[in-house]
C-alpha cells in the first residue's frame, strides 16, 4: 500500500460529502479537550508505523486519544488499506475505490507489534465490500502472523459487518482472537442517516455468531452518543447486545470530523455517561467503558485484563 497525499484533502477524501451543507457543531466543552501529542515515545511510535508503511485508525479516524495511546506505545492497526467502500456520515476514513490487498501487510503488522513490544494489540479494517469474503482471510492471516512473531501478545480485532459475505464472520472467529469487537455505532433508528450502508440486525448477528463459534472469545461492541438518540434507545441497544451475549460495551461522545459530516446533536455531560455505565452494569455486561473520550480501542490492554478478571470472578 502506498501513502496517498490526496487523502489529506477532505474534498478528495470524502467526495460524496462535498454537496452537503456545512453543519457546525459549536465549541467543544472543556471535558473533551485533549492536549496535542509531543512526547518522544509518541514520535517513536509514529516512526515505526511510517517506516513499515502501515495505516492506523488512530490517524485515519482522527482519534482524540492518539497522544495518550501512542505515548504508551499503543496503536490500533487498520488493515486492508486506507480507503473504505462505505460512506458513513460520522466517519473520517476516506471513501472510494480501494487498492488491491497487500500480501505483506499481515507480516508488517506483526513486525510492528514485535518492535513495539505490545502485550495486547487491536487490529481493525476499512469495509471491503469489493472482496469476495469482505477481507476475512486477511484478518486471519494477520492474527496468525502476530501470534507467530509475538506468541504472548493477545489479539483484539474490530471487524466490519461482512454484509452479504456468507461464512466470513465464522472464518475470522475460528482464528480465535482473544477479543472479537464489532461496533453497532448508533441506535437502529439513526442507521439510515448515520450508517446507511449497514443494517443493525446484521451487526448484532456478527457478534452473536462469533460467540457461537467459541464461547470463550470475549465479544465487544460500542456506540456513539450525541447523535440524537434517546436514553431509552440506548437502553434497548444494551438489551440487544446482552441478548447476543456480548461481554463488553463502550460508549463515547461523537465528535464531528469536518463540517460536511453529521452534526453533533449535543455534547453529553459526564454525569449522563456515568448513568449509562450504571445501566450497563445492571444489565450484566462484564465490562463497561462510558466516558466522553471512550473509544473502542482506548485502554484496550488494561480493559482486557479487567475482562478476564471479571469472568473469573463470575465463574
Amino acid at each position: 500500500m502506498t501513502y496517498n497525499p490526496d487523502l489529506l484533502d477532505r474534498s478528495k477524501r470524502h467526495p460524496e460529502k462535498q454537496k452537503n451543507p456545512d453543519r457546525p457543531s459549536g465549541p467543544k466543552p472543556d471535558w473533551i479537550r485533549v492536549k496535542a501529542p509531543t512526547s518522544p515515545i509518541y514520535n517513536e511510535t509514529h516512526d515505526i508505523v511510517k517506516k513499515l508503511k502501515l495505516t492506523t485508525v488512530c490517524e485515519e479516524a482522527g482519534c482524540p486519544n492518539i497522544g495518550e495511546c501512542w505515548q504508551k506505545r499503543h496503536a490500533t492497526f487498520m488493515i486492508m488499506g486506507e480507503v473504505c467502500t462505505r460512506a458513513c456520515s460520522f466517519c473520517n476514513v476516506a471513501t472510494g475505490k480501494p487498492d488491491a490487498l497487500s500480501d505483506m501487510e499481515p507480516t508488517k503488522v506483526a513486525v510492528a507489534v514485535q518492535k513495539m513490544g505490545l502485550k495486547h494489540v487491536v487490529v481493525t479494517s476499512v469495509d471491503r465490500d469489493d472482496l469476495e469474503d469482505g477481507g476475512a482471510a486477511h484478518f486471519v492471516k494477520t492474527i496468525q502472523e502476530i501470534r507467530r512473531l509475538s506468541p504472548d501478545t493477545t489479539v483484539e480485532i474490530l471487524t466490519p459487518d461482512f454484509k452479504n459475505k456468507a461464512g466470513a464472520t465464522r472464518t475470522v472467529a475460528l482464528a480465535r482472537p482473544d477479543v472479537f469487537n464489532h461496533n453497532l455505532e448508533t441506535v437502529p433508528r439513526l442507521y439510515p442517516t448515520i450508517r446507511p450502508g449497514a443494517r443493525y440486525f446484521t451487526s448484532l448477528r456478527v457478534l452473536h455468531e462469533a460467540k457461537e463459534v467459541d464461547g470463550s472469545i470475549f465479544t465487544k461492541s460500542g456506540i456513539m452518543v450525541g447523535l440524537g438518540e434517546t436514553k431509552e434507545e440506548v437502553g434497548q441497544v444494551m438489551d440487544d447486545l446482552r441478548a447476543a451475549d456480548v461481554d463488553f460495551i463502550t460508549i463515547g461522545q461523537y465528535l464531528q470530523p469536518t463540517p460536511k459530516h453529521a452534526a453533533v446533536d449535543r455534547y453529553v455531560h459526564p454525569d449522563e455517561f456515568a448513568e449509562y455505565e450504571r445501566m450497563a452494569r445492571g444489565k450484566g455486561f462484564l465490562m463497561v467503558s462510558a466516558t466522553p473520550l471512550t473509544r473502542s480501542s482506548h485502554h484496550a490492554g488494561e480493559d482486557f485484563e479487567k475482562l478476564k478478571a471479571a469472568r473469573a470472578a463470575k465463574a
